[in-house]
């Protein structure tokens, strides 16, 4: 026999017409994510078969963890024999390698040219277990260990269910098109773009800077958490720019209450002109509803007054807890807590509006010609490689 990996499909199968398109994109994103092993890939309507080297299986195993669109990843063993008895005498093999009290075998007959059904298949192989590993006893309730078999037509697989290891679901990256993240250096956005890329969305960064008044150690920071969600992701890019001269100007010149609302407005409006410019399809933020002054339904309507692009806010329903929750498990938790300040913690005023005019709004923004400052920062703008290792940003 030999031991393969099988790929079982998440949400994508509940496409239909464009059901292909999905899976032909997971294949190119895991061929993509596992370019450094040799490895062969096929795929149907239902499964994907990845045929490694047998060495590099543990590794191969690590990386399909980060992959969106797999539903479960399982170690397997397969055999081109499709007899009776081959499956009684593989079946046995397997079980005689591991611990158990009690089992199940369940069996698929994708082949219905094989001359036994499901049904009896699982009482014999069953049955030669039983008689031949003693102390054990088959439980079709709640067993210890399952035993899979997939008759098909070309080989038999066998996978027991300690082999079985949960995907991450959704939506094969890219699949949805691409959109441009406002990533900070705070908990909240990189949870929000991690979301957005299960939904399919190939992501892009922005990332806006005020030096001096943040340091280059924020904008690594900032990097360090791209770099976690590019583990996703499929090469983003990574923007980043000058804000300091806008941030200056609205500080010193504009109302103090509306600093944060027009201050957000002038970074979307630079989005809005890089997601046109790149044929993104949407903006992102890590926006809760409520969480802060500026993330009243008020405060949201005003910012979306500047751009005709949706603006996508996958936390917006969620608690704070919940969060950090996710920000752990996708460990960016870490990074975002390191005590370097950005744009959005400086020059914060003390009573900042929680319901903003949008009259005012516009008579404040009168007051200085904001695109002369918005056209040269967008001029500025630095990409900046997320594969150069850390020490090279500082």
């Amino acid at each position: 026999m030999k031991k393969i990996i099988l790929i079982k499909y998440g949400e994508l199968t509940t496409k239909k017409d464009n059901r292909n398109f999905f899976i032909n994109t997971l294949k190119k994103n895991i061929k993509n994510k596992l370019s450094s092993f040799e490895f062969d890939i096929k795929s149907d309507y239902y499964r994907m078969f990845i045929y490694p080297k047998e060495e590099d299986i543990e590794l191969i195993l690590s990386t399909l963890r980060y992959i969106f669109g797999i539903y479960e990843i399982v170690v397997c063993y397969m055999s081109e024999i499709v007899s009776e008895e081959s499956i009684k005498d593989e079946s046995l093999k397997i079980m005689k390698k591991i611990s158990f009290d009690t089992f199940k075998v369940i069996t698929k007959r994708s082949d219905k040219s094989f001359s036994i059904d499901s049904m009896k298949m699982n009482n014999i192989v069953g049955g030669h277990i039983l008689k031949n590993i003693s102390n054990i006893n088959v439980d079709v309730h709640n067993p210890d260990v399952y035993l899979n078999i997939e008759i098909r037509k070309e080989a038999v697989y066998y996978y027991e269910s300690s082999n079985i290891i949960k995907g991450l679901g959704g939506y094969p990256v890219s699949t949805l098109g691409s959109a441009l993240l406002m990533l900070s250096g705070g908990i909240d956005s990189p949870v929000a773009g991690y979301l957005t890329i299960k939904r399919g969305v190939e992501l892009n960064y922005l990332y806006f800077e005020s030096l001096p008044h943040t340091s280059l150690e924020a904008r690594n920071k900032v990097v360090n958490l791209a770099r976690e969600l590019e583990k996703y992701n499929s090469g983003g890019t990574f923007y980043v720019v000058n804000f300091t001269k806008i941030q200056e100007t609205i500080y010193k010149e504009l109302d103090p209450s509306y600093i944060i609302t027009i201050m957000r407005r002038m970074m979307y409006k630079i989005a809005e002109r890089l997601v046109k410019k790149h044929k993104y399809l949407a903006i992102v933020n890590g926006e809760s509803i409520g969480q802060v002054a500026s993330q009243t339904l008020s405060s949201m309507l005003a910012v979306n007054d500047v751009t005709s692009y949706p603006i996508l806010r996958p936390l917006c329903s969620f608690d704070k807890l919940d969060i950090i929750k996710i920000s752990k498990e996708i460990n960016t938790y870490e990074t975002s807590i390191l005590p370097y300040d950005d744009c959005c913690t400086i020059f914060v005023p003390k009573h900042p509006v929680i319901n903003p005019n949008l009259k005012h709004i516009y008579s404040e923004e009168s007051k200085y010609n904001f695109d002369n400052l918005i056209e040269e920062a967008i001029k500025s703008i630095e990409i900046i490689d997320l594969n150069v290792v850390k020490s090279e940003l500082l």
